[in-house]
């Protein structure tokens, strides 16, 4: 073969090369699709693969705090003998009048996770005139469900209680999580609109809130994908066996009334750590209450979905015309 045309079929290889190359990376590209879910994935390797060659971006967990925000971090709302709870506050710099308030509660498995985790959502939703607070709560095995529910309605009560000096409505409270943080709001708000229907006529419970917003929280702690979980065991400190009835008080799914607050959930069907099947149980039991509700089921994402930009950027989309129908 002369020289000529061995450079001519290298240029051509080449140049098929980077056409597949560019094929694969148009596939895996995903681009925020403004009202509509922005396309999922076959698999986690493609998800990893379109990661590794930047067809699909991170969200910034840590941005920079907008203009016309108040940040201030590290406020003590509980202390549990000398252990102060703490939590990250944004405001609008210019309130007008009462606005709702939100509490952003982490995921992490129960264990892990830490409350700057939701900077990319307290901050932004600032901006759109809410006061936005993310919460510390005892970690497993510091504190399992009893302690972290109690630190979770805590935190609600907090923001009830300094709702004049915050600007905040508390009539309009929310809360708002992600997997394990997803199972605490649905806990704290499902809760509290029972304790609510079954006490004297006129009482209100101080940890009752307005809407819940579950991004990917376990629903059913009972299921057979969860009981003998490791995380879900050490969460509950012990197996389902010994306290059946405690398991199932511990289960969103099994709390939902006719009473239960709106609710707007998010769910991957690629989801290997809660089941989509968890959600989709869920929305059927608030179907069947005649609760309002709203279920995001997103195809072709994975847990923690709302991590790549596209997810998240939708998700506060939604999140916003939800809590705008609710509360405005």
């Amino acid at each position: 073969m002369s020289l000529r045309r061995l450079r001519r079929v290298m240029s051509w290889g080449l140049l098929v090369a980077l056409l597949i190359c560019l094929g694969a990376w148009l596939f895996l590209y995903r681009v925020n699709a403004g009202a509509s879910a922005p396309r999922g994935y076959g698999s986690e390797s493609q998800i990893y693969a379109a990661l590794i060659t930047r067809a699909l971006s991170l969200v910034d967990m840590n941005p920079p705090t907008p203009l016309g925000v108040v940040e201030r971090l590290g406020v003590e709302y509980r202390r549990v003998g000398d252990r102060p709870l703490l939590l990250d506050l944004y405001s609008p710099t210019n309130l007008m009048g009462k606005v709702p308030g939100l509490i952003f509660i982490h995921g992490g498995g129960w264990k892990s996770g830490k409350r700057q985790d939701y900077r990319v959502y307290t901050s932004y939703f600032a901006t759109r005139g809410y006061v936005a607070a993310t919460i510390d709560y005892r970690l497993v095995p510091e504190g399992r469900i009893d302690e972290q529910l109690s630190d979770c309605q805590a935190a609600i009560g907090w923001m009830r209680t300094n709702a004049v000096s915050l600007g905040v409505d508390p009539g309009r409270l929310v809360v708002v999580g992600g997997s394990a943080g997803g199972h605490l709001s649905l806990l704290s708000g499902y809760l509290a609109a029972k304790a609510e229907a079954k006490a004297a006529p006129g009482w209100r419970d101080p940890h009752r809130v307005s809407a819940v917003v579950d991004l990917y929280g376990p629903a059913d702690l009972t299921a057979p994908e969860a009981k003998n979980v490791s995380l879900v065991t050490n969460l509950m400190g012990g197996k389902m066996e010994a306290a059946p009835d405690r398991w199932r008080m511990a289960s969103p799914l099994f709390l939902v009334d006719s009473n239960s607050p709106p609710t707007l959930i998010f769910q991957g069907t690629i989801d290997q750590i809660v089941l989509v099947k968890q959600s989709d149980a869920l929305a059927e039991k608030l179907k069947a209450f005649g609760v309002r509700y709203e279920y995001e089921r997103l195809d072709g994402w994975p847990h923690t979905m709302d991590a790549a930009r596209p997810v998240n950027n939708y998700c506060r989309q939604r999140i916003e015309q939800f809590l705008d129908s609710i509360l405005k």
